[in-house]
């Protein structure tokens, strides 16, 4: 599977830093964000290879929070594939991956079938509608959740019932609400910069 992609070269021995934009953005979106965040890793943001007429998104959905799952495996295969290529490319032994709305719904789907290719992922906005399967494989994966307590999108509940999972697979789970709804708010901002601090 070949995506276009936005990359940036790091220094040797560096993590990859993977970003995912949310429906309607690009490679640009966060590419950026993940350089300011750590200016020495190597970064690379793919573009969704799935247009909604006209958006680009990672995977189909038939309906808002209704997904197709089987794409949804698909194309989850597909990504899981091009991280383990960028990972033996950029020579890096660990990777962060940070995505925001469809984008995080992708990251979390490839570490609930691969947890191994993602060490750190910050989820934006996620919106699991489903029971993921146990993985036993996320015992000891970081992981920040950040979400609006008002988003129309992704609804308080869903997030909530995701951080219990990921808890219960014995992932380290730290959850940052902020008051509005499907908007980034500084506060996370806030919270990103502090858990990849923290690494």
């Amino acid at each position: 599977m070949s995506y276009i992609t936005k990359h940036k070269e790091g220094a040797a021995g560096q993590p990859l830093f993977l970003t995912f934009h949310g429906t309607g953005g690009d490679e640009s979106q966060f590419h950026d964000f993940a350089s300011q965040l750590l200016p020495q890793a190597h970064v690379i943001s793919p573009r969704g290879d799935v247009s909604e007429h006209g958006a680009n998104r990672y995977f189909r959905r038939t309906g808002e929070g209704v997904y197709d799952m089987d794409d949804l495996a698909t194309r989850t295969k597909a990504m899981a594939s091009f991280i383990n290529a960028e990972k033996a490319e950029a020579g890096a032994d660990t990777a962060i991956g940070l995505g925001y709305s469809n984008g995080a719904n992708i990251l979390a789907a490839v570490a609930f079938e691969q947890p191994d290719l993602v060490d750190d992922l910050i989820l934006m906005h996620p919106l699991i509608p489903w029971t993921p399967a146990p993985q036993p494989g996320l015992k000891g994966r970081r992981i920040l959740i950040t979400a609006g307590e008002r988003d129309p999108i992704c609804p308080a509940p869903l997030t909530k019932a995701l951080a219990d999972y990921l808890t219960a697979q014995g992932a380290d789970v730290t959850v940052h609400w902020h008051s509005g709804g499907h908007e980034i708010a500084q506060s996370e901002v806030t919270a990103i910069t502090d858990f990849i601090g923290a690494r």
